[in-house]
């Protein structure tokens, strides 16, 4: 037989499988008004365990590809069931209220919390997302926090994670506790320099102070030096600042190029960051929920009970509408024993309904989900 003549059947079987599957698609529709109506949950891993084991024992030989065709068939059936559910969800009463507050373009100035001081990189992301932005420097990251919060500040400033050190786990359980929203992120690449006073020599240096992220991104740096006490502070800049008024000769500071000559220091030690392709992404964070015009980035943060297949179950909703995932990481829960939380990244606009639809069914399945905004990134 030819391959055209073997090409020509399977167009015609191909047929007859689109036929089936868009009757099998409209009796799934059925299926979802029902359980729609009852109150019934779109999942029933009984039923579809029976169906896939009846499938298997028929196939043969061909058991596995029969087992991952109806699993597929399972999947798509499910997402259109969710389009149907009109049960009301917290994300969805979220993501409409930012809806109905955004679709402006994002603003270009704005009294922006920020942690640290003059010249440090969080500065410079705040610069970036808001180019005639005024600034308001605080301590701490949980200051930033409370600055959103309480309304003296409309937008907040926060470093997410860096490409060499991770997530920073910390604004991760402040975004986990406070009802913020991301609006927006940017990302810089970051360059790090040993800053001391002027005449000072590497050798001479015994203590070296920066952020605990910095310190991370520079770790083979720090491990070749001998005899050199490093202590975190709060920021890059401020290790600078500190050790230009504290005038110790024995100081040094991880910090920026920029600072060098904000401070007035030198840098005995260039590009000490342990890769070239070093970036960090900073998020900014609202009061409230707003999703500006360009939207393109989905956050979450999500828990699972504790049993095989959860996760899978889950992220499988996200194929069939054909939405990119570019972040997955599991955090341990804090005083828990074997628990964990999951940092879900995607590339997804909230203004198509059937995103919507499958982010409120991933919502049914979990234990927590914390819907965290859908932004843009610049």
């Amino acid at each position: 037989m030819e391959l055209s003549d073997v090409r020509a059947k399977i167009d015609a079987v191909d047929d007859q499988m689109l036929k089936l599957f868009l009757e099998r698609m409209d009796l799934a529709e059925e299926v979802g008004a029902y359980k729609n109506e009852h109150h019934l949950p779109i999942l029933n891993k009984e039923r579809e365990r029976a169906v896939l084991a009846r499938v298997t024992a028929a196939a043969g030989d061909q058991e596995r590809y029969a087992y991952h065709l109806f699993s597929t068939l399972f999947e798509l059936a499910r997402s259109r069931q969710a389009e149907l559910i009109d049960a009301p969800t917290r994300v969805g009463a979220q993501v409409r209220a930012s809806l109905e507050n955004g679709n402006q373009l994002f603003p270009q100035t704005g009294l922006v919390a920020c942690q640290g001081v003059e010249g440090s990189n969080s500065q410079a992301a705040c610069d970036r997302l808001f180019p005639r932005g005024n600034i308001m420097y605080v301590k701490t990251f949980d200051a930033v926090v409370s600055a959103v919060e309480a309304g003296f500040c409309k937008f907040g400033v926060l470093p997410i994670e860096n490409s060499s050190n991770g997530s920073v786990r910390a604004v991760y359980e402040l975004l986990q506790e406070h009802s913020l929203s991301i609006v927006r992120s940017t990302r810089l690449c970051i360059r790090h320099e040993l800053l001391a006073l002027p005449g000072v020599r590497l050798e001479d240096v015994t203590e070296i102070y920066s952020h605990q992220q910095a310190i991370g991104q520079c770790s083979r740096f720090l491990d070749g030096l001998k005899g050199v006490k490093v202590i975190p502070c709060g920021n890059t800049a401020s290790a600078a600042k500190l050790v230009a008024e504290a005038g110790n000769r024995r100081a040094a500071a991880i910090s920026s190029h920029a600072c060098a000559a904000l401070y007035g220091l030198e840098c005995i030690g260039d590009r000490i960051q342990n890769s070239d392709n070093n970036y960090t992404r900073f998020i900014c964070v609202a009061k409230d929920p707003v999703i500006y015009a360009g939207a393109n980035r989905v956050s979450l943060i999500i828990t699972f009970a504790n049993r095989p297949g959860a996760l899978c179950e889950t992220l499988s909703k996200l194929a069939p509408v054909g939405v990119n995932m570019t972040k997955l990481e599991s955090c341990p829960v804090s005083g828990s024993d074997f628990e964990f939380i999951y940092l879900i990244e995607m590339e997804a606009d909230l203004r198509d309904p059937n995103i919507l639809a499958v982010l409120e069914e991933m919502e049914r399945g979990c234990a927590q989900f914390h819907f965290l905004g859908n932004y843009a990134e610049v």
